[in-house]
């Protein structure tokens, strides 16, 4: 099932990831809605979407925009109806966009039924859907995990005397997946999706569902301490996918990707291989920790760029090597914007978001553009705390304090690392909001949206809109894109990022200036000589001039080219 070349049509596909939230509200709530998507869905057919990736709609508290999930089968008020659904699922099939759901079965919100149920007594019939222990002796929490929003990773429940555990929010309960009732709800939850002609799921922290039952404590020996090393990619994670797999997945032939956290390589070649029977594709984030000092999320440093080069590198070739399949992508709605991470997002904003998006989608894989990517959306410019709303971030703001910086320091780095940097609304024209919504939104608008906005580069074919476009269809014109092999180029240049793809009768080469300054690459003498003579197309660049392809080549700033070698 899910094998053959016909039935993996997603790896010549380019997925777009829709935050309802700040995607475009149609009532005036200053909220996102899904009948916002459906108004926008002739701009995405524009941009050639083969997919699009709707983030959780589901009933939920919001206290984790929507990945607190409080009912599974029914759509939130916040965002229309289950009749809205139905329509945006008719009008995407009539475009033939494909729609892939995000689902959330890592934990549940506490406000979920099944939690309800399970707080209520140690013998309710739900309690073993989560994770319940004892206090430790000194009547704390049993073990020293910590959450991933910071703090304990476990909270007291002062009805029945126990720890529920809380890997994230401490209203987001971890489910118990050894409870093989648990395994049969989630399964049957997204049948219900996929008969409603959900087309594939993208699968939240997937790889934390299976934990050590010893539940031991972390002595920091491998990892930080925090216990990630006891659920991450844990004992049975491979088992329960394969179950998935078998009553969902391959029946229903859908595409599928897993959010891996903190994940290794040999994982995802399993996860991702067609022979292992459990995800088409996978989501790591190793290349966008290349920021981190000492590792750690909240403690700044410039980006280690020969770093970022050498873990591209390392997926590329060990997933062709192992048969598995990267899903790629530099945004998403937990991230700041790349463009102001990686690149410019001032002089050479233009020139540094066709790069960055030339860059990723010459590699191998299922290119994932994350809403305002395509336009050249940018981090936007934070006063003051108050304009925050992710609780991540809100939550940091005052441990980063209790560490001993400054309230300044403190917003210094979270002005960097929050995931609000992605979430402000997408920025559609030019008009109150960017044209957002008529009410007050949810998040404020960046101001940058009179000049940054869809509606002003639809038809101009020098904008990144118009760059995006092109390098989505290259995706399905050009056949060395999916299967070609990966060989880096640039030998640890300081300011270039260099790389071919070649199979049996191509070699499409990407050169790519990550500087603000002119600088010259020159192909290896052993790479040159399998080229030299050879005649060059140019199938992509980002200047108005690009120069002939040769040994030696000069690049302006933030430069990127793409050529194919016949």
């Amino acid at each position: 099932m899910a094998n053959t070349p016909e039935q993996q049509w997603w790896r010549k596909s380019t997925v777009y990831q829709v935050y309802p939230k700040s995607f475009k509200d149609t009532t005036g709530s200053g909220t996102g809605d899904i009948k916002g998507l459906t108004r926008k869905l002739d701009y995405l057919q524009d941009l050639g979407i083969d997919i699009v990736w709707l983030q959780p709609v589901y009933v939920s508290p919001q206290n984790d925009n929507g990945y607190d999930v409080a009912d599974y089968r029914q759509i939130d008020p916040t965002f229309g109806t289950m009749e809205d659904f139905d329509e945006l699922m008719h009008e995407l099939k009539k475009r033939g966009i494909h729609l892939m759901t995000d689902i959330v079965v890592n934990h549940s919100s506490t406000e979920h039924p099944w939690f309800q149920e399970a707080r209520k007594s140690k013998d309710n019939a739900y309690r073993n859907y989560y994770i319940w222990k004892d206090a430790a002796p000194d009547g704390g929490p049993p073990n020293n995990w910590q959450s991933k929003f910071g703090g304990p990773a476990w909270q007291w429940e002062e009805t029945t005397g126990q720890y529920f555990l809380t890997l994230f929010d401490k209203t987001q309960a971890d489910l118990n997946w050894e409870n093989e009732q648990v395994r049969q709800e989630v399964a049957g939850l997204m049948i219900f999706w996929a008969e409603k002609g959900v087309s594939g799921f993208r699968m939240d922290v997937i790889n934390l569902i299976s934990k050590d039952q010893g539940f031991p404590e972390d002595d920091g020996s491998i990892s930080p301490g925090d216990g990630r090393r006891y659920y991450t990619d844990g004992p049975r994670v491979h088992e329960y996918i394969k179950e998935l797999y078998a009553k969902v997945f391959g029946p229903y032939n859908l595409v599928t990707v897993g959010e891996m956290s903190s994940t290794t390589l040999e994982h995802c070649i399993r996860y991702s291989n067609p022979e292992e029977k459990e995800f088409s594709m996978t989501f790591n984030f190793h290349h966008l920790k290349v920021d981190y000092r000492n590792g750690q999320k909240w403690e700044l440093k410039p980006y280690d760029f020969e770093e970022l080069k050498q873990l591209f590198t390392k997926w590329q070739s060990g997933m062709q090597r192992g048969g598995g399949w990267n899903a790629l992508f530099w945004n998403n709605h937990d991230q700041p914007r790349a463009l102001s991470r990686f690149a410019d997002d001032g002089i050479y904003r233009v020139e540094s978001a066709k790069m960055l998006a030339t860059t990723l989608h010459g590699l191998q894989g299922t290119p994932y553009v994350y809403q305002g990517e395509e336009i050249g959306m940018a981090n936007p410019k934070w006063l003051d705390i108050s304009e925050f709303n992710d609780i991540e971030s809100t939550n940091m703001f005052k441990i980063l304090q209790e560490r001993g910086l400054s309230a300044d320091e403190a917003l210094a780095i979270i002005r960097e690392r929050s995931r609000d940097n992605s979430r402000t609304p997408m920025q559609w024209d030019e008009t109150a909001n960017a044209g957002f919504t008529s009410g007050t939104p949810w998040l404020k608008v960046d101001e940058s949206y009179k000049e940054i906005n869809a509606k002003a580069q639809l038809g101009d074919p020098t904008s990144i809109l118009a760059h995006y476009r092109k390098l989505i269809r290259l995706r399905k014109q050009e056949e060395v894109l999916t299967n070609g092999r990966y060989v880096r180029l640039d030998e640890a240049h300081p300011q270039i990022y260099a790389y071919a793809r070649i199979n049996e009768t191509e070699i499409l080469v990407v050169v790519s200036n990550f500087s603000g300054e002119h600088v010259v690459f020159t192909a290896a003498g052993v790479f040159w000589e399998t080229v030299k003579g050879k005649e060059a197309e140019l199938l992509i660049g980002n200047t108005p001039q690009a120069p002939a392809w040769r040994q030696t080549v000069e690049l302006s700033p933030y430069a990127s080219y793409m050529w194919i070698i016949r």
